[in-house]
C-alpha cells in the first residue's frame, strides 16, 4: 500500500471512530451499529481479544533494538495501531459532539430521531442482505434479538437511582456494551440505570479539576476521579467481556450471530420511532416533510457508507 493510501486508510478509520463516538452520546444509538455499517466490526472484535497483558513483559527490553522489534511486533499482532486511532476517534468524538448532539436532540428531535431512524433501518436492511435466516436456530436467535432490543428500549423502565461507586461500575460495564452489541444504546441504557445526567458530566468535571489542580486545589480532581475510575474500570471490564462472548459466538454460529445482532437494530428502532412520534402533533405537509427527509437522508448516508467501506482497503 502507498503511503498516501496508508494514510488514507489511518484518517478513515479514525473518521469511523468518531462515527461511533457521536453515535454513543445519542440516547437509542449505538456505536456498535456504526461499526457494522461501516465494515469495521468484526476487526474490532478481533482486535480487542487479541490484546494479550503478558506483552507488557517486553517493556524491560526496549532499551534494545530485539526488544523494540519483538513489542511491535506483539502490538501489530494484536492490530493496536488499529484500536488506539479508532479509539482517538470515539473519544474525540464524544467529547466534541456530544453538546451539538444533545442540542440536536432537544431542540429539533423530530428530525434529529428521524435521521437516526432512517440510519438504523437503512443498516439493518443492507446487512440482512448477508444474513441467511433460513433455520431454525437463525429464526428463534432473531426473534430473541429483536424482542430483547424492543425491550431495553422501553422509556417507562427509566428512574432515577442513587450514584454510587458500585452503580457507576455496573453502569460503565452495561453502557459499554453499545460499542460491541448493535442496536443496543449505551446513552439509553444509562437513562434507564438513572445516571445518563451523572455519567455525561464526568468529562467536564475531569477537566474542571484538572483546571483546579493547575490553581492548586487538587481537591476537585479526587472528587472527579474516583468516580471516573470507577465508571471507567466498569467500562474495560464490559468491553473485553462482551467482546470474547461475541468472538466466541462468531466462531460457532456465525450467520446465527449475525442473526441476532441485526435483529437487535430493527427492535431499537422502536426508540427513535417513539420519539418522533411524539414530537410531531399533526400531520400535514411541513411535519411530514419534516420527517420524511431526515429518514431518507440517513438512508442515504448508510448507502454511501456501505459503498465506500467496501471499495476501502485496510
Amino acid at each position: 500500500m502507498s503511503r498516501a493510501g496508508g494514510l488514507r486508510a489511518w484518517v478513515s478509520i479514525y473518521l469511523k471512530g468518531a462515527c461511533m463516538g457521536a453515535a454513543d452520546t445519542v440516547p437509542g444509538v449505538s456505536g456498535g451499529t456504526i461499526a457494522i455499517v461501516v465494515g469495521i466490526y468484526e476487526r474490532l472484535i478481533a482486535a480487542l481479544t487479541a490484546l494479550d497483558p503478558r506483552a507488557v513483559r517486553h517493556l524491560g527490553a526496549l532499551h534494545t533494538r530485539t526488544g523494540r522489534a519483538v513489542l511491535a511486533a506483539e502490538l501489530r499482532r494484536a492490530d493496536v495501531p488499529f484500536l488506539l486511532v479508532l479509539g482517538l476517534g470515539v473519544l474525540s468524538a464524544a467529547a466534541t459532539v456530544a453538546t451539538g448532539m444533545h442540542t440536536a436532540v432537544t431542540q429539533f428531535p423530530a428530525p434529529t430521531y428521524a435521521f437516526f431512524f432512517g440510519l438504523i433501518g437503512a443498516s439493518a436492511a443492507v446487512l440482512y442482505r448477508h444474513v441467511d435466516v433460513d433455520t431454525g436456530l437463525r429464526v428463534i436467535v432473531a426473534v430473541v434479538g429483536f424482542s430483547l432490543a424492543f425491550l431495553v428500549t422501553d422509556p417507562s423502565l427509566a428512574g432515577a437511582r442513587p450514584t454510587t461507586l458500585p452503580v457507576l461500575f455496573v453502569a460503565g460495564a452495561i453502557a459499554i456494551s453499545a460499542m460491541i452489541l448493535p442496536g443496543i444504546s449505551g446513552a439509553f441504557l444509562l437513562l434507564l440505570m438513572g445516571q445518563y445526567e451523572y455519567a455525561s458530566g464526568i468529562p467536564r468535571r475531569t477537566a474542571e479539576g484538572i483546571g483546579a489542580a493547575l490553581a492548586g486545589d487538587i481537591g476537585p480532581l479526587i472528587d472527579a476521579f474516583v468516580p471516573l475510575v470507577a465508571f471507567g474500570s466498569g467500562a474495560l471490564v464490559g468491553l473485553f467481556s462482551v467482546a470474547y462472548a461475541v468472538r466466541a459466538a462468531l466462531r460457532r454460529y456465525r450467520e446465527a450471530t449475525f442473526a441476532f445482532l441485526v435483529s437487535l437494530m430493527l427492535g431499537a428502532l422502536r426508540l427513535p420511532a417513539r420519539e418522533v412520534a411524539q414530537h410531531v402533533w399533526a400531520v400535514s405537509p411541513a411535519s411530514v416533510a419534516t420527517v420524511a427527509v431526515p429518514v431518507v437522508v440517513g438512508g442515504l448516508a448508510v448507502v454511501a457508507l456501505d459503498r465506500y467501506s467496501d471499495g476501502l482497503e485496510y
